[in-house]
């Protein structure tokens, strides 16, 4: 059976940098930080008082009204946001669509979380005295795949409909099973990516129990420095991207613009720990050589890693082995970089942002930095002669990008994006 091929035809963003692709895009070429202190919850008396949040969102921008939208979670609101968005710019809407032929599968780590703190807070402090009164709406806004099935009632899509949960690696796996069902023949049209909300008090306060997350909060921004000696852990972020996945053929037949090719996916898995990567990064090896098996590319067609790179002391050190272990020589003329320095981890949504970056590199040309790396701050573990694009974007021809992500459980899923 001959394999169909994939194209991106459609963005849409929610993020800590703008809360469209365009206003997301240039604050990453310029290196910006969406570090501030958290305003979602009191946090003075947590150990980390500050995240990457979504700012200035308001769902009817997006043709959510007030009254559905106390219907939706944020991380629901952002995901129909960011789809939404997707789906206008790819422009396929016509009476000539088949919406039985169009899917939606999206990433998400967590799902209602901000939803189910407020039901289970709410019964505990009148459940005694009023007896159990639940919001109606309690289960439909905290389950994770029902911002999946929103997309779908919107636009009457009635292809495969489902989200995946891989902790970190969600949104890539949703990426990747999104292919695969167009490219065998499944569907023509998958609106795919990955959301999350989860800076909350139970969100905040789990990860820091876990001693995971930076506790700069003299200085935010500064804060998620990816492959820095001075690292202390990485930074929250939320909000959604959405990407239009669509067959070749399909798109061309209607005059679609095509960002990129998806020229292929790969997954593997640590088996070592349930948090920490593997310290000799074999399942960050494994995954990136399935993906380039999936391709069928070679290591020296890759110009650009956007790299997991949380700023954790472990994930960054095990993520350089296994670029180098895959890439040989050849690694030292990559560009690497690790966005998350300035958007945040997105835990469930951070492969879709990253693909997205990806997608964008290659059209652009040009990719973004790493921040926050100082002189004097190196890792003695840490190879410096590969180019972190530490500080300032860097132009360059960008014929292939590779998105890494890795998540809690050993979850690895890699995505590579190609001109076409």
């Amino acid at each position: 059976m001959e394999l169909k091929r994939v194209v991106v035809t459609g963005l849409g963003a929610v993020t800590p940098l703008g809360n469209s692709v365009g206003e997301t895009w240039q604050n990453l070429l310029v290196g910006k930080s969406g570090a501030a202190p958290i305003t979602h919850f009191d946090a003075s008396k947590f150990k980390t008082q500050f995240a990457c949040e979504v700012k200035g969102f308001k769902a009817e921008d997006f043709g959510i009204d007030r009254k559905e939208a106390r219907k939706l979670d944020p991380y629901c609101q952002y995901a129909l946001a960011a789809a939404t968005m997707a789906v206008e710019d790819s422009g396929m809407i016509s009476d000539s669509l088949n919406r039985n032929r169009v899917g939606v599968v999206f990433g998400v780590g967590i799902g209602g979380m901000t939803t189910y703190e407020e039901e289970v807070s709410n019964y505990a402090r009148t459940g005694e005295t009023l007896g159990p009164k639940f919001n109606p709406f309690f289960v439909p806004k905290m389950i994770s795949d029902i911002c999946a099935g929103h997309v779908s009632i919107k636009y009457g899509f009635h292809g495969p409909n489902y989200i995946t949960s891989s902790a970190c690696a969600s949104s890539t796996n949703a990426l990747a099973d999104a292919f695969n069902l167009i490219r065998l023949g499944k569907a023509d049209v998958i609106v795919s990516g990955g959301a999350e909300a989860a800076i909350t008090c139970a969100g905040v306060g789990g990860f820091c129990s876990m001693h995971a997350l930076s506790t700069r909060n003299d200085d935010p921004e500064g804060a998620s420095r990816p492959f820095s000696a001075s690292r202390d852990g990485f930074v929250m972020g939320e909000g959604a991207v959405s990407l239009v996945l669509e067959e070749l053929e399909h798109a061309k037949a209607r005059g679609a613009k095509i960002y990129a090719e998806m020229a292929g996916a790969g997954m593997s898995a640590d088996a070592h720990h349930i948090t920490a990567s593997h310290p000799e990064g074999l399942g960050a090896k494994l995954v990136m050589l399935n993906a380039l098996e999936d391709a069928e590319m070679k290591p020296e067609d890759i110009d650009y890693i956007n790299v997991h790179g949380t700023s954790t002391h472990v994930g960054d050190i095990s993520e350089v082995k296994a670029i180098k272990e895959v890439f040989g020589d050849y690694a030292y003329s990559l560009n690497i970089s690790s966005t998350k320095s300035m958007t945040g981890h997105l835990l469930g949504a951070a492969g879709a942002i990253e693909a997205m970056v990806s997608v964008l590199s290659v059209q652009n040309d040009i990719v973004p930095p790493t921040i926050n790396h100082e002189a004097g701050d190196e890792d003695e573990e840490i190879d410096y002669k590969l180019n972190f694009t530490f500080g300032q974007a860097q132009k360059r021809t960008v014929r292939a990008a590779l998105s890494n992500t890795f998540g809690f459980g050993g979850h690895n899923a890699c995505a590579i994006f190609k001109k076409y």
